[in-house]
């Protein structure tokens, strides 16, 4: 496919994968970002689709692209409600109760990053990168057992330390 023929599938189709991408994060410049993400994964493959098949095939990779997202760390954080946002506060939550449990959140983020090595990197790693054992042994040229066990004990450290912080 040629530059300007794929300028001319994007126009045709780049509405269409961005209203996929926005139903799904309801975040205009993520939406903007992933149309762009779903287009050039769609460049790069688009010899293995047929024509006729472009827009159900568009359509899977932008969805695809949107949830990828949605599951990512990045999004998965707790952050304070703006005020565009509070319409899209989790069901049965009151401001009071959501803000408690970002108060707690920010208690346990502070608690793991004042962890001493080795269990610092370790748990900051996997509790806060949300990183899988096998990552961060790689990551830290450290055995997978090893990794587990500094784990078990910072959880054991942070419960201890959590418990002093509670009123």
């Amino acid at each position: 496919m040629t530059n300007a023929e794929f300028t001319e599938f994007v126009e045709r189709y780049q509405r269409y994968v961005f209203t996929i991408c926005f139903q799904l994060v309801r975040d205009r410049g993520e939406a903007q970002n992933l149309a762009q993400e779903a287009f050039l994964s769609a460049y790069r493959h688009i010899d293995s689709c047929a024509p006729e098949h472009y827009r159900p095939w568009l359509a899977r990779i932008a969805a695809n692209k949107a949830k990828d997202a949605l599951k990512s760390a990045y999004h998965r954080r707790v952050q304070a409600p703006g005020d565009e946002e509070m319409d899209r506060l989790p069901a049965g939550k009151t401001p009071e109760e959501l803000f408690d449990s970002q108060e707690a959140a920010q208690a346990a983020r502070r608690e793991i990053l004042a962890l001493r090595e080795p269990y610092h990197e370790v748990a900051r790693m996997y509790f806060l990168e949300e990183r899988s054992v096998d990552e961060i042994a790689a990551a830290l040229g450290r055995p997978k057992k090893t990794v587990q066990t500094q784990i078990y004990r910072a959880r054991i450290q942070l419960r201890e330390r959590l418990q002093e912080v509670e009123p």
